[in-house]
């Protein structure tokens, strides 16, 4: 099954999150902070949003920061993905 964000969206999948500190530290998993960094999957097609026109800034593959309590989660094939606008993500990381 694949997921087809339409209009603005783009289908995330988040980063693992840290095992380590920098320090070398082993972080359990409930200490762990859950990462606002993402490879995009999916984008949707852009379009007329809201009267505007939406021109698409991402693309697949890309790796991305998005804001900390944007999107919706979704599991799909026992993978789990966030759905977000695209006005959600922050920056691209290259």
């Amino acid at each position: 099954m694949k997921l087809v964000p339409l209009c603005d969206r783009v289908v995330l999948k988040q980063l693992e999150a840290e095992e380590t500190t920098k320090s070398g530290i082993i972080l359990t998993s409930s200490s762990q902070e859950k990462p606002q960094e993402a490879e995009v999957i999916a984008v949707g097609p852009g379009g007329l949003v809201d009267g505007k026109q939406v021109e698409m800034l991402v693309k697949a593959g890309d790796k991305v920061i998005y804001s900390k309590y944007a999107g919706n989660e979704v599991k799909l094939d026992g993978e789990e993905y966030i759905i977000v606008k695209q006005d959600d993500i922050l920056a691209i990381v290259e």
